[in-house]
């Protein structure tokens, strides 16, 4: 029977770590019947959180994708949810998730409010143009403020936010909320996991709160209805409740309002509203723009439906090893629909791969479907080539989607295999962990030989490194963490380089004249330009030339840290019919950018990370002191809770140990969150040290 993608829902729940998103999902898979049993994130059996590093620290470091089914207004929907990480480490696993998904749910803490990875999420979210709704989490804690926390995603996210629900008490006085659309309170049955709860009027002391924020939630809508603002105005008790969530799911899936709604998922109570609201305010595959992508062969944009009716293509947005099924590749279904035991076509590779086996998912568990339609989320095994973000279609309506970007790594760290019989078990280990995770890079430092394996962070190395000793049997030994230093062009240079060589016989010759200029910031790589009239240069030997220049882009001229980005002009150059190649010409390349990248006046840049620091007031000094001494640059300073909020950007490089030094400042009282913010010029003072460091590196390992 064809599925109604009407009651379909792709969404994602994230937030910033600890907000209490694995714990929310656990308690959906409990109400709606997947599980029987309430797994805890603190005891090591959360569902979603199957791996055992994640078990051990209580933590989601893998973005889980599960299927629940729940009963709306008489209708089954079935809704995909992907549990994401919060931790800064793993934000590449909420990056690949965001640009599949049609709805999300963004969890706050009601005690922290807006955390600096809650503005990350919150970005990527209006990156990929997601609706949203909010859930004010942990009501039940002392120091729960809805109001302030709704204040906040207004103010620092720039939210058009509209709380449609208020909360009955604060702390260990909470009990359940009021449903300002339908004018009920709702309390949770606490003997029985709050899987049951009552609807009941208003408490009359709650009655005026509970009108001015119904009316606040008319107003927002009156903003872009014109039907409920005529009756807001002229015939106020004759607006529906039918009506005023029609006008929410419209708005919503607009981006124009986020409903915010609260409740304790530890404490069982408002999880079933989570997912009224899902069902409710969310847009199904049928609801969102049609996805638009490149025909490989014309080059033209093509349109494709959510239409099982249309030609198949899907988006890989996620690789996983798994012990017993082999390589499994993630996707999401945008058209047409796919069966075991045929063929698509990979848009990246082109490749014809089989799909031997589709699983519908659920954590690291996999039921076995016969096939896949548009809207839907699952996992395929049986592919040869296959990388995240990869177009999987129809072979005679082939089409590229968008790929997936993923930032830079700014941490490295270079390992050995404690024993040499493992070398060829790493290399193993690093390119299927590699496969799995587009943020972990791994090369082979010029300078020192060394194996470098580079991420987004201490954390993320450190689970790499684990998971290789767990799941591959290998033991390393490794060295301390180390910056990703990068290096950039400043100034445009024009270069003549001739490469010429005579040993008897044929002799190599090959002559270039080409601009080398700083790249476009934020494009990463080479933008080649070749402006070469006349055949001064045969066609054939440019790629060469090309090559050349990017092979020397991985080694900087100030101290061998690869050229983010650079532009190059070739404008002439000369051949000998002889003794011209293209390995002379690629030679010539890499000799002529060495030279000319030393005369473009070439800069140190370094990780800048953007920190939020928490202490008490009378320490406050102490800290702002300790980040200045650290290269710091505070930014802004506020309140919350009696607590100081200081805000500010600082180097990488000075920052490691940081969580140590603020215990000590603060006795135990600080707690620092920090993620990736931009590359910044080091300044000269320190350039010397950095490039002395790397060269007694290098004297050390020979």
């Amino acid at each position: 029977m064809k599925k109604n993608l009407r009651y379909t829902r792709n969404i994602g729940i994230v937030a910033h770590i600890d907000a209490g998103k694995t714990t929310t999902t656990e308690r959906i898979l409990f109400y709606t019947g997947i599980n029987h049993k309430l797994g805890e994130v603190h005891n090591g059996t959360a569902t979603m959180d199957w791996m055992l590093q994640e078990q051990e620290r209580g933590i989601t470091i893998t973005s889980a994708a599960t299927c629940c089914e729940w009963i709306y207004n008489n209708k089954k929907y079935q809704i995909n949810i992907i549990d994401t990480p919060g931790h800064v480490d793993f934000t590449v696993e909420v990056e690949r998730s965001m640009r599949i998904l049609d709805g999300m749910v963004v969890l706050f803490s009601a005690v922290d409010g807006v955390e600096p990875q809650s503005e990350t999420v919150w970005r990527q979210a209006d990156k990929y143009s997601i609706p949203r709704i909010a859930f004010v989490n942990k009501m039940d804690r002392q120091g729960a403020d809805f109001l302030d926390v709704c204040f906040q995603i207004k103010n620092i996210l720039g939210a058009n936010s509209v709380p449609i629900q208020i909360p009955i008490g604060y702390g260990e006085k909470f009990k359940g909320v009021i449903d300002l659309i339908s004018n009920q309170a709702i309390i949770w049955d606490e003997d029985n996991y709050g899987m049951t709860y009552q609807k009941i009027p208003i408490p009359y002391d709650m009655k005026k709160v509970a009108k001015k924020y119904k009316n606040n939630i008319l107003e927002k809508l009156s903003e872009y209805d014109d039907v409920i603002m005529e009756k807001f105005l002229y015939n106020y008790s004759s607006i529906s409740e039918e009506e005023i969530i029609r006008s929410l799911q419209k708005n919503t899936i607009q981006m124009k309002i986020i409903p915010i709604l609260c409740g304790s998922s530890f404490k069982n109570k408002g999880v079933q509203t989570i997912l009224d609201a899902i069902c409710r305010y969310l847009p199904s595959p049928l609801e969102i723009k049609n996805v638009v992508g490149i025909n490989p062969v014309t080059q033209k944009e093509e349109i494709r439906k959510s239409d099982e009716n249309e030609p198949f293509s899907a988006l890989v947005f996620k690789i996983s090893s798994d012990p017993f099924v082999g390589r499994l590749a993630f996707f999401r279904v945008y058209s047409g629909k796919i069966e075991t035991g045929t063929y698509s076509l990979n848009s990246r590779s082109k490749n014809r791969e089989r799909i031997s086996r589709i699983y519908q998912m659920h954590a690291n568990k996999q039921n076995p479907i016969k096939k896949i339609g548009a809207g839907d989320i699952a996992a395929v095994v049986g592919f040869k080539n296959i990388k995240t973000g990869d177009t999987l279609c129809d072979e005679n309506y082939p089409i590229l989607l968008e790929n997936i970007s993923f930032p830079e790594p700014v941490i490295g760290l270079a390992i050995e295999p404690k024993y040499k019989s493992d070398i060829d078990k790493m290399s193993l280990a690093l390119s299927k962990l590699m496969e799995e995770d587009p943020s972990l890079q791994v090369r082979t430092d010029s300078y020192t030989g060394q194996t470098i394996i580079s991420g987004m962070g201490e954390l993320h190395l450190e689970i790499i490194l684990d998971r290789m000793k767990r799941e591959f049997r290998v033991e390393v030994n490794q060295g301390k963490p180390q910056v990703e230093y990068k290096e950039a062009l400043t100034s445009s240079i024009e270069h003549r380089e001739i490469y010429k060589k005579q040993t008897g016989g044929k002799g190599k010759y090959a002559d270039i004249l080409f601009v080398l200029e700083p790249g476009d910031i934020g494009k990463p790589g080479l933008i080649f330009i070749n402006n070469i009239k006349g055949g001064s240069i045969p066609k054939e030997y440019i790629p060469s030339v090309e090559k050349g220049f990017k092979e020397m882009m991985k080694n900087g001229p100030l101290s061998g840290y690869e050229i983010d980005s650079a532009k190059v002009t070739i404008l002439d150059g000369s051949h000998h019919p002889v003794d011209s190649d293209q390995l002379s010409f690629e030679l010539a390349g890499k000799l002529g950018f060495r030279e000319a990248a030393k005369k473009a006046k070439p800069v140190l840049l370094e990780p800048i990370m953007k920190l939020e620091v928490l202490v008490p007031e009378e320490n406050m000094g102490d800290v702002i002191g300790d980040l200045n001494r650290r290269r710091g640059l505070i930014q802004n300073m506020n309140d919350r809770n009696n607590i100081k909020i200081i805000q500010a950007l600082a180097p990488l490089s000075e920052m490691f140990g940081y969580v140590t030094s603020l215990r000590t400042l603060s006795s135990g009282r600080g707690t620092t969150t920090m993620e990736y913010s931009h590359y910044d010029v080091v300044p000269e003072s320190i350039i010397d040290n950095i490039v002395m460091n790397k060269y007694n590196n290098k004297k050390i390992k020979q």
